[in-house]
């Protein structure tokens, strides 16, 4: 649909981000036809993902803690939760992610986000919007771990890897941020590029569960 000339700036808006594709969007079918009871695949696309460069307790890691509205992780896989469902993820002792719903949500874009965080933190640390970078996917179901026990090397136990834990990792022989959301819950961030391989790796190792 074209843009309606003399339109407001949220309808603009809403109508350009209503054309947007993910990067795993024309897989959508393949995995509703590889997910079965026991585990299932599906894309969260378009979240807002921030990746944040500070030293916790220094003035730097003050500001930016004033400005997420929670407290920075200071260890592995701790995970941090702020207001309006943001999700801060340790990834090394001065770098962080950011993620936040997607911006079609909140109203608020991924750049300007970006833009606030980056004014309160100054020239001490690092603020860069890569939410066009990654996209999220999400394996759920009984036989979920077992998937992933096929192409991570990480102890995924429960013992661990708790619920709510987050790290950086690779998977698929390609670099990943693994989330354990819930017990059988797993979101898998991987670079835009990689989308294609990653769910189909993923999709092999279902096939045993289907």
């Amino acid at each position: 649909m074209a843009t309606t000339v003399g339109s407001d700036p949220a309808t603009r808006r809403a109508e350009v981000l209503a054309h947007r594709r993910s990067p795993a969007h024309h897989l959508h079918t393949e995995m509703e036809q590889g997910s079965a009871g026991a585990v299932r695949l599906r894309e969260v696309p378009f979240l807002t993902q921030i990746a944040l460069r500070a030293v916790p307790g220094t003035p730097a890691g003050e500001a930016l803690q004033a400005a997420l509205g929670t407290s920075l992780p200071r260890h592995v896989g701790e995970v941090s939760e702020g207001p309006d469902e943001l999700r801060v993820l340790w990834l090394a002792p001065d770098e962080f992610l950011a993620v936040a719903p997607d911006e079609a949500e909140t109203g608020v874009l991924t750049t300007e986000y970006a833009e606030g965080l980056a004014a309160a933190l100054g020239r001490s640390g690092q603020v860069v919007d890569v939410s066009a970078n990654r996209t999220t996917l999400e394996l759920s179901g009984a036989a979920a771990q077992s998937v992933l026990d096929k192409s991570c090397r990480l102890d995924l136990h429960p013992r661990a890897f708790p619920v709510g834990a987050a790290v950086a990792t690779q998977l698929a022989g390609t670099p990943a941020v693994l989330w354990r959301t819930a017990d059988q819950t797993w979101q898998v961030m991987v670079r835009s590029s990689f989308a294609t391989h990653v769910v189909r790796w993923l999709l092999d190792g279902m096939r045993e569960y289907a």
